[in-house]
């Protein structure tokens, strides 16, 4: 059966796991061919060493009913992002849906550490590693994107607007490079609106990534089991649940209605009616604000 997104081409930047992976399979999910870049392959690992591959990912992309296809991309190599996008102009002529996920900065912070005390080449690393590869990212894909009417680019970051307008973000670098993609979507909303495109940063909650499960000793089918440990883990969603909010995007004729904005998977959960892998719809940024952060015991009634 074709999907409402037969015939549509995507790139995700940065899709070896986590979100990117998610936003990948379920663009793949509704029929989308989906270009998956990133610098971790099955003949070498990223500075990450983890196991997860491009590769991997465009093999879920196909099986879930799309076609994916890997190219091995660091995006902060200029060469390699102009190659990438024109293979994708020479291979598809066209190019509906960007998605900026790179990030690959998880070893590069630290928590609570003022900037005169932290390690200022790996903060400087994280800045380039989530901020500018976007920028070179948008530079060379956008003329692509804006062949066609109707294109989208989302931007995805760690919260929404308001919450990291009034809250600090983990430290400097991390608060300044989450919210700097916040800034892009926004400013790129003004470039394409009058074009025809439309451009939305997203946030997912509290991700079960691969890492966050393996740092919690768990897996996706017994990640219950991390919430002894830590109680408001209960909150947390698959990497499906933002994927499924990027295709419910990309389908959607009226999206731009929400250019330029900054959205939540949880929140658009209740836009579309789209659930979660376990049939939830978990809405974890209200959560935070009036549950975790707010100092009451974890109870997700209301917020699942």
């Amino acid at each position: 059966m074709s999907g409402p997104l037969e015939g549509k081409v995507a790139l995700v930047a940065g899709a070896t796991r986590g979100a990117g992976r998610g936003i990948a399979v379920e663009l793949g999910a509704a029929g989308a061919t989906v270009y998956v870049s990133g610098r971790s392959t099955r003949a070498h690992r990223s500075e990450y060493d983890r196991p997860e591959t491009i590769e991997d990912t465009a093999d879920l992309v196909t099986a879930a009913g799309g076609h994916g296809i890997a190219v091995p991309a660091d995006h902060l190599d200029k060469t390699a992002v102009r190659a990438l996008v024109d293979r994708i102009a020479d291979e598809q002529g066209r190019l509906d849906v960007l998605v900026n996920d790179i990030w690959g900065a998880e070893k590069l912070f630290a928590w609570d550490t003022p900037v005169w005390e932290h390690d200022l080449d790996d903060g400087l690393r994280l800045l380039r590693l989530a901020v500018e590869t976007h920028a070179v990212t948008s530079h060379y894909a956008l003329p692509l994107l804006l062949r066609h009417p109707g294109g989208l680019v989302v931007e995805v970051t760690d919260g929404t607007a308001d919450y990291n307008r009034d809250t600090y973000r983990v430290n400097f670098f991390y608060d300044l490079a989450k919210t700097s993609v916040l800034r892009m979507a926004f400013a790129l909303g003004h470039e394409l609106g009058p074009r025809g495109a439309t451009a939305v940063a997203l946030t997912p909650g509290w991700l079960r990534s691969e890492i966050m499960l393996e740092e919690f000793g768990v897996r996706e089918d017994n990640w219950r089991e991390a919430l002894g440990r830590q109680p408001h883990f209960a909150i947390s969603e698959s990497p499906r649940f933002p994927g499924r909010a990027v295709a419910a995007l990309a389908a959607d004729e009226d999206v731009a209605r929400f250019n330029g904005q900054s959205l939540s998977s949880g929140g658009l959960a209740r836009v579309y009616g789209f659930t979660d892998v376990d049939g939830s719809r978990p809405d974890a940024w209200r959560y935070l604000v009036e549950v975790q952060d707010a100092g009451k015991p974890a109870d997700v009634t209301g917020y699942r």
